[in-house]
């Protein structure tokens, strides 16, 4: 009797634990899943990916927050190489480099930088596996340099309209494609040889979401940004609206939008007590209107830029054959 029970004990040391096995085998199953996934993202090509060892970079002239902007060559064709970088929160740059590449190639637009491609492993000392973005190389600068270097003399009537129309063409075919810019600014906006304009810096342009909640935060430059993005509320498309008011502003007087408002005091203004830049008296009330429209407060009563579009371009510019006299406009404070 004894002997059975050694037997039995012996028996039910012995006893496959299958529940354990099984567990132990899911475990190891998911392990190869996660491995085969990193391995298939790193075998992944995108379709805007370039080959590193045709680049060359020369000299930068541009520095941001997160990336350097460097003069180049690809193929033999001048480029411009906007090296990210990345530094602590890589993973999540990255992420939003990709995004930002995903969308920019894909447009085609005379009012839009072309973007030639990008790669995550420039191969450069001492940029090695930097991410970096390659686009057409625009000589002009930035319109913000432009408008600067004509505080003083001021630009044609007829002008400020081109510049105008260039900017409100490019936005009208972001829109079209769903696509919002999110950080409009004349920063941003560059000229080419010929003074056309073209948009650029799409680090934090998007896809509209269909549901509107899903964007929000402060994205954006603040003299540029709409009260519903300074609120960090729901936003769409015509935060965009809004930001062109601004440079529409901007362009026709050459000076900087809110220069001497502090943070915190142009952010209540804007928001809770409908602070607005001060149009000069020398504006044509055609063009004022477009500006007011833009920068409504309420985001529905702003005109699509398809409707922005068609208001400038029926402008009558014979009437406006002087320069725009913005030397006679009071302090925007």
């Amino acid at each position: 009797m004894e002997e059975q029970r050694e037997d039995f004990r012996a028996a039910a040391k012995n006893k496959i634990d299958i529940k354990s096995l099984d567990d132990q085998l899911q475990k190891l199953l998911e392990k190869v899943r996660i491995i085969e996934e990193k391995k298939k993202e790193k075998e992944t090509v995108y379709e805007w990916e370039i080959d590193p060892e045709k680049l060359v970079l020369e000299k930068a002239f541009a520095h941001g927050t997160f990336a350097t902007v460097y003069r180049g060559l690809y193929n033999g064709q001048q480029v411009a190489v906007k090296v990210l970088e990345l530094g602590e929160e890589g993973e999540r740059r990255r992420a939003e480099f990709q995004r930002e590449v995903s969308v920019w190639y894909k447009l085609d637009h005379p009012n839009i930088t072309k973007c030639i491609g990008a790669t995550t492993q420039i191969g450069i000392s001492p940029l090695n596996n930097s991410d970096c973005v390659i686009t057409e190389y625009l000589c002009g600068g930035t319109l913000k340099s432009y408008l600067i270097k004509h505080r003083k003399r001021k630009l044609s009537f007829e002008t400020v309209l081109q510049l105008a129309l260039d900017v409100a063409r490019g936005l009208r075919y972001l829109h079209s494609k769903n696509i919002v810019h999110r950080d409009v600014k004349t920063e941003n906006l560059i000229l080419d040889k010929h003074g056309k304009v073209k948009i650029a810096d799409f680090g934090v342009a998007r896809l509209q979401a269909s549901n509107l909640s899903e964007m929000t935060g402060n994205t954006g430059t603040p003299g540029y940004m709409a009260p519903e993005v300074l609120e960090s509320k729901p936003y769409d498309k015509k935060c965009d609206v809004y930001s062109f008011g601004i440079c529409l502003w901007e362009i026709f007087c050459c000076r900087m939008p809110y220069a001497n408002y502090a943070f915190s005091e142009l952010t209540s203004g804007v928001v809770y007590k409908d602070l607005r830049l001060e149009i000069p008296k020398g504006c044509p009330r055609s063009l004022a209107k477009v500006m007011k429209r833009c920068w409504d407060a309420e985001p529905s009563k702003r005109p699509e830029m398809e409707e922005v579009v068609t208001m400038l371009e029926g402008i009558d510019v014979s009437k406006k054959p002087l320069g725009c006299f913005c030397f006679f406009m009071p302090n925007t404070k």
